[in-house]
């Protein structure tokens, strides 16, 4: 199951946590650049960014995900997440899409079922292009008071070229595993994420806040369907009025 996070997947497991790994509990605030070879423009009211922690599960505000260039895929709107999960809303209703036989809301809670073996697997050298993989490094340096280690991600392009990315992780805030930022072992302080046409955006902590968050905070919302065949239905139905429309 190696190389899990093709398009479609990122979209539905970017947001999750795998397992508990500490008690942090508390809020990191991001400053986000434009550090690629284009140019990209960040409205203010996102240059600065905050997740919260409790455990091992992070929420992430609305509009994050745009950001980071990952969404919006079939009309598909992330709303929040937290601990092996991610909740979605659909444009049902919206922009004249009427589905075929779906009569519900469009809320789901999509549950992550990534193994371990497959993050695992993103540590072991993948030069194929459009792949990627993490080299964890030895090299460590404080981050608003948080030893960080130093992890390279490499990507290669269709000529064989390396795309390197460098990252800086902690193993004290979070999950075992970071899939809101990619997949990699620790959280991330420092994290560049790659866009298309030669664009990407840095995240970078500015400030990490012990405290203020609640567990009640991470309650899924009322009203959302854990329904899986449900889900597959509005997918499915979904696509194919956006097909319609894009027509």
């Amino acid at each position: 199951m190696k190389k899990i996070f093709t398009a479609a997947l990122v979209m539905l497991l970017a947001m999750g946590a795998l397992s508990a790994q500490n008690n942090f509990r508390g809020i990191v605030k991001y400053e986000i650049a434009s550090s690629g070879k284009e140019f990209v423009q960040i409205p203010d009211d996102y240059k600065i960014v905050e997740i919260k922690v409790y455990d091992g599960k992070v929420l992430i505000p609305q509009g994050i995900m745009s950001q980071m260039g990952t969404t919006i895929q079939n009309g598909l709107k992330i709303t929040s997440a937290q601990d092996y999960s991610m909740y979605i809303v659909g444009l049902k209703g919206q922009y004249g899409i009427e589905l075929e036989s779906y009569t519900g809301d469009g809320k789901f809670i999509v549950k992550d079922e990534t193994p371990k073996e497959s993050l695992d697997s993103l540590y072991i050298v993948d030069k194929e292009p459009g792949h990627f993989y993490y080299e964890m490094t030895s090299e460590t340096k404080d981050i608003q008071g948080f030893t960080a280690t130093k992890q390279i991600m490499h990507r290669y392009d269709a000529e064989e070229n390396d795309n390197p990315a460098e990252c800086w992780t902690t193993d004290k805030i979070g999950p075992e595993y970071a899939l809101v930022f990619g997949g990699m072992k620790g959280f991330p302080l420092v994290f560049t994420q790659q866009l298309p046409e030669g664009r990407a955006l840095t995240f970078t902590a500015v400030e990490v806040v012990k405290g203020k968050v609640k567990e009640a905070e991470f309650f899924p919302p009322a009203g959302y369907s854990d329904n899986k065949e449900e889900l597959e239905l509005f997918i499915q139905e979904l696509q194919d009025a956006m097909s319609l429309i894009e027509e």
